[in-house]
């Protein structure tokens, strides 16, 4: 029964070396820097919009699993996308159009993981520019010469790009993870879509054979 469950599987599997990698990274201590930096809250944005698009992913991967099960068992469930096209397919003359309409809305189902991952790229670049500008803000070319205002413009230099390297690191990090779910994701699609038209193409090599 196992080999029915693939896909939740693999996506189990990758998540588990993942999270393990996390961990080791946090019992190494090479995420405190990242804890305790300056506007640590930037991270923790980055950290819930991945969040949610793991959880959205996590869904999907369950639902893509399920009705792969059922079409290859031959009992698809008349609610789910599979279902609604191979009823459509008795219905319709035109099987083209059928198929369009089934691609689009699977394709539409998991296209919103991929943004939720692009946006992290880009959340990760917009604490770049603040982390710089936070750098910058303490530069003073007039003090450079004054030994007790260089203290301060070094620390204001150095919070400024601990931020801006913290919020780079966590949004990349972030985005491959979500990214390779994704990619699990759309593989299990594609099986899924496979399977639907094999399916949906028995009854007529059927009939041709009767024929």
């Amino acid at each position: 029964m196992l080999y029915r469950y693939l896909l939740l599987v693999r996506f189990g599997l990758i998540n588990l070396v993942a999270v393990s990698l996390l961990c080791a990274a946090f019992l190494q201590g090479w995420l405190d820097g990242i804890v305790r930096a300056e506007l640590v809250e930037l991270s923790g944005i980055i950290a819930a919009v991945f969040l949610y698009g793991f959880v959205f992913c996590a869904a999907r991967v369950w639902t893509t699993s399920l009705e792969l099960n059922d079409v290859k068992a031959g009992r698809p469930r008349p609610q789910s996308h599979a279902g609604r096209y191979l009823a459509a397919l008795e219905d319709r003359a035109d099987r083209e159009l059928s198929l369009r309409v089934f691609r689009l809305k699977l394709t539409n189902r998991i296209a919103i993981v991929r943004h939720v991952a692009n946006s992290l790229v880009f959340l990760g670049l917009i604490g770049t520019v603040i982390g710089f500008i936070i750098a910058l803000s303490g530069v003073d070319p007039a003090g450079a010469s004054d030994a007790e205002r260089v203290g301060g413009m070094v620390s204001t230099l150095i919070s400024g790009m601990s931020v801006a390297l913290n919020t780079t690191l966590v949004g990349a990090v972030l985005y491959v993870w979500l990214i390779v779910n994704h990619r699990l994701l759309a593989t299990g699609t594609v099986h899924l879509l496979t399977a639907t038209l094999e399916r949906g193409q028995a009854p007529a090599a059927e009939t041709v054979g009767a024929e």
